[in-house]
């Protein structure tokens, strides 16, 4: 999709697919190798069973999610499970935090992403050993992380917190996303959008607008 500057006024980015790069079957592969029967069926891209959903909406605590895992691995050390549940995180691509800053600089911009307290820490660290920057938050307007707003894509609710605080106009609002459910969610609520697919990279979407 090729947008023009002149159709929006503000940004709203997603994290995982679009700012870090991720890979949902080293997560998957890490809890089999701990004995995790079926893994994949439990958690995914597209869906994630209860547990999982309670830690991205910050119902549970990292304790309570590590115990819960036990019941099902109890061989495995909390080291262990958090080192599975983090190994989907990779690296942010290079010159990507330096495009975000750019978008940052010209548009209200702001961070929504389904996430959770032990993948925030992880990630933050390996943003700080990249790039010096010690927080995420530190690149937006405001960050909305699932885990803290107690809501997540593509829930109504985690949109309309932006639109409404921010008194953003949805039909001038670009959201970016790698997730076709978190894009239809958006869609539904007026909010301009951007799929982004393998191949995709801000750097090419915002090149138009970043000169």
């Amino acid at each position: 999709m090729q947008m023009k500057k002149t159709e929006f006024d503000a940004v709203i980015l997603d994290l995982g697919g679009v700012i870090l790069n991720i890979d949902y079957n080293r997560t998957v592969e890490a809890f089999k190798q701990l004995g995790f029967p079926n893994f994949e069926t439990q958690y995914s891209k597209l869906q994630q069973s209860g547990l999982f959903d309670r830690l991205e909406t910050g119902h549970i605590s990292e304790e309570d999610f590590i115990a819960e895992l036990k019941t099902v691995i109890p061989h495995a050390a909390p080291r262990q499970i958090i080192d599975a549940w983090n190994a989907l995180l990779l690296d942010f691509p290079e010159g990507r935090i330096d495009t975000v800053q750019h978008i940052a600089a010209q548009f209200p911009t702001f961070l929504l992403s389904n996430t959770n307290s032990i993948h925030y820490q992880a990630f933050n660290h390996t943003l700080h050993q990249q790039t010096k920057v010690s927080d995420i938050k530190a690149l937006f307007n405001k960050a909305y992380l699932s885990h803290e707003i107690h809501a997540r894509k593509p829930n109504k609710e985690a949109f309309q917190m932006i639109i409404d605080e921010h008194q953003l106009d949805p039909t001038r609002t670009l959201f970016v996303d790698d997730s076709p459910q978190h894009i239809e969610g958006a869609q539904r609520l007026g909010i301009l959008t951007h799929h982004m697919t393998d191949g995709d990279s801000l750097e090419a979407l915002f090149a138009p607008f970043l000169a």
